[in-house]
This record gives C-alpha cells, structure tokens and sequence, in this order.
C-alpha cells in the first residue's frame, strides 16, 4: 500500500536524508539515505515490494533483508502516527 504522511507532516530532505517535523507532538525524525529511498518509493506510488527492490539495487543487499527493513519503517512510521 502506498504512504502518505499526514496533513501535520512537513519533510525536508537533507544531504544526510530526510528530516520529518511532526507538527503536532513537536517531534523531528531523521532518516537516514536507506529510509529515504523507500519513503521516495512509497510516497511515489510504489508498493513494498518496490521500495524493497529498490533498496537492492542501490545498496546491495539481500532481498529478504531489504523487504524486512522496509515493512519495519512502514509499520514504524504508520504506528507513530506520521503514516498512513
């Protein structure tokens, strides 16, 4: 399912990643070249799966591993509230 952040959610990427500002609770998150190519993915359109293949062609890394790294940041980003 794609990603979307919330209406409080204001992002800037960065030379280090992306910064996430949860208006709301005043909270920043940082994330670091890794979570930023999947939220790119996934704020895009793209599916898991996608951000997953993604992840293994820019940093090359095992597949498995890539989709476990991308349904943690999900599952992260939707249980903080930033995501849906």
């Amino acid at each position: 399912m794609p990603l979307r952040f919330g209406e409080n959610v204001s992002t800037a990427e960065t030379d280090y990643g992306t910064v996430l500002l949860d208006e709301r609770a005043g909270a920043y998150w940082e994330l670091n070249p890794t979570a930023t190519l999947v939220v790119r993915t996934l704020l895009d359109g793209g599916e898991e799966a996608e951000a997953a293949a993604a992840l293994v062609r820019e940093f090359d890394i095992d597949q498995a591993q890539a989709l476990r790294d991308v349904e943690t940041l999900v599952r992260e980003l939707r249980g903080s509230g930033l995501a849906s």
